[in-house]
């Protein structure tokens, strides 16, 4: 009886605040997005005043001159990767910190490439590289709440942008996105590189050619120990941890969700319809702190406010459901679940394994390796040995940024668009005010408007 009146007490304090309306976000007040009439805004969308940039391909590219805003571990990752793709010029980068900077040029220079233009000039900086006339992709690798401020400055000087996951945190900003990638012309896509990796890329195909029967259930997940970076006094433990003291939420919903997104044609024939999130209690980072900080250090004080796990439910369109999970905050091997369920079988990654009902072997999981040699992705035999050699996590880095620049050489429609960077995204702002309104269930907002039902392939 007492933990149902503790229960109790905890929903309706949730309901108390989520009737205030406010939330801290980087040390700024902002209006809440929880409250009824604010959300039923924000999930019927804004008026269109453009066309829709699905299908838009991109104009053909000779060479691909890219500009990087952040250069930190992150963005100097993926510039390596950049600079070993064909037909790519970097041609500017800019950072707050003039050693990242440089560091950044000497990978440019290294390989031959002429010396970019460099900006150090505080946290707007930006601003005065989006003025040059020789970039045609931005990409960004910033704090993740520099992602929209960013994208969109980059939008309205007329670049095409990627950025890193999560696009946005606040569904006003994934519609700003949305309606600023189309009122410019402009794709802005999120570099989703999980939906990239070998497993990732063979599974969609043995979804398509329908080994695994019609699908009806999926599963991913960023089940990452990070503890010891969110307490580094470096790189993201100066800007990461902060936002377990600012929201209960899925802080980082894409790299789980994308694939299986792919795998459900998610905008392309069906759609994220509604989801309900739940957040278990907020005690991983405390202990760790306990353990590993001097017991004056000011970081004791923080108060955490993200569970340490966020587990989401998703509905589609059409009756399909989604199980999506985040937690960085306690001891664990890396996990992103990668699990997709059908009428004929099923596969579920870490390890990788597969079961089909017609296979021999019972009722027990089996190696993927079988399949490999006939599901094998087209892009992995054309590039997977170069990937393996240059490119971070396992060679799906570079694979993602080999597939950019091929789409904006050739002329192709970019393999992931503006909509899915906010449908992926929004999983984050949606979990927080499911969890704020005790788990109520929290429609997804259409950023197709109405174009999801409309068939089309991702990732070819």
């Amino acid at each position: 009886m007492n933990d149902n009146k503790i229960s109790r007490r905890e929903m309706l304090r949730n309901s108390a605040l989520a009737g205030i309306g406010i939330s801290l976000l980087g040390g700024k007040a902002v209006a809440s997005e929880t409250s009824d009439a604010t959300l039923e805004n924000l999930i019927a969308g804004s008026v269109p005043k453009a066309k829709t940039m699905i299908g838009v391909p991109f104009k053909r590219h000779e060479t691909v001159r890219i500009a990087m805003i952040g250069t930190g571990l992150r963005g100097r990752s993926v510039l390596g990767e950049f600079v070993a793709v064909p037909g790519v010029r970097i041609t500017a980068l800019c950072d707050i910190v003039q050693e990242k900077a440089d560091k950044a040029k000497a990978i440019v220079e290294k390989v031959g490439m002429p010396a970019p233009a460099v900006y150090v000039k505080g946290d707007r900086g930006y601003e005065e590289l989006l003025k040059r006339d020789d970039i045609d992709l931005v990409y960004i690798a910033t704090p993740w709440e520099w992602h929209v401020p960013q994208s969109l400055a980059a939008l309205n000087a007329g670049k095409h942008v990627s950025v890193e996951v999560p696009a946005a945190y606040t569904l006003k900003e994934l519609w700003q996105l949305v309606d600023t990638s189309e009122l410019t012309r402009k794709h802005m896509m999120m570099m989703e590189n999980c939906c990239y990796d070998y497993d990732e890329l063979l599974i969609l195909n043995m979804v398509r050619a329908g080994v695994l029967g019609e699908i009806v259930h999926g599963e991913g997940a960023y089940n990452h120990d990070l503890r010891e970076i969110l307490f580094e006094t470096k790189d993201e433990g100066l800007w990461r941890r902060a936002h377990h003291t600012q929201r209960d939420s899925n802080l980082y919903p894409t790299h789980g969700l994308g694939p299986v997104a792919n795998y459900m044609n998610i905008n392309r024939g069906d759609k994220f319809d509604h989801m309900v999130a739940m957040s278990s209690g907020s005690l991983g980072l405390q202990e760790y702190r306990k353990e590993k900080l001097a017991a004056d250090d000011p970081r004791q004080k923080e108060v955490y406010k993200c569970g340490d796990y966020n587990t989401n439910l998703i509905k589609t369109a059409k009756g399909r459901t989604i199980l999506v999970q985040h937690n960085v905050s306690t001891p664990r091997p890396y996990d992103r679940i990668n699990l997709v369920q059908g009428t004929k079988g099923i596969f579920r990654d870490y390890p990788s394994r597969i079961y089909i009902e017609k296979d021999k072997g019972g009722h027990q999981w089996q190696p993927i390796d079988a399949y490999k040699a006939k599901y094998e992705h087209q892009l992995w035999r054309e590039v997977g040995e170069q990937a393996r050699k240059l490119g971070g996590h396992g060679g799906m880095d570079y694979l993602m940024c080999w597939r950019l620049v091929q789409c904006m050489r050739e002329g192709f429609v970019p393999d992931m668009d503006v909509y899915d960077a906010a449908a992926w995204s929004a999983p984050g702002p949606l979990s927080e005010i499911s969890v704020a309104k005790g788990s109520m269930p929290i429609k997804f907002p259409d950023f197709t408007r109405g174009k999801w039902s409309e068939k089309r392939t991702s990732i070819p």
